[in-house]
């Protein structure tokens, strides 16, 4: 069993930025990709960012160049920067893990941290 714990959103005005961290409670070197998601109200979740465990990152494109995923596998943690944020970066923002088996993948989510990009 893995737990995330994500920290970091808030409110800011628009062209702001932010930073989320998600921490893990086992060695990130044990998990293959990590993301971050988000859903806002009446919408379905999606990728924003994803790193894999050899430092292949995937950013959606509504984000790319303005925002940035990171990790620090020595402090079990996945960044999120956020930078000239939008209104429509609004939502809340859940940190993923995946761990892949044979045959299967297990999949795990954070509780969630809203981020606000409002006036």
């Amino acid at each position: 069993q893995v737990q995330l714990v994500e920290s970091g959103g808030g409110l800011v005005q628009p062209g702001g930025s932010l930073r989320l961290s998600c921490v893990a409670s086992v060695s990130i070197f044990s998990i293959n990709a990590m993301g971050w998601y988000r859903q806002a109200p009446g919408k379905q979740r999606e990728l924003v960012a994803a790193i894999a465990s050899d430092g292949t990152t995937n950013y959606a494109d509504s984000v790319k160049g303005r925002f940035t995923i990171s990790r620090d596998n020595y402090k079990n943690t996945v960044y999120l920067q956020m930078n000239s944020l939008k209104p429509e970066d609004t939502a809340v923002y859940y940190c993923n893990a995946k761990i892949r088996r044979v045959g299967s993948t297990l999949e795990y989510w954070g509780q969630g941290t809203q981020v606000t990009a409002s006036s």
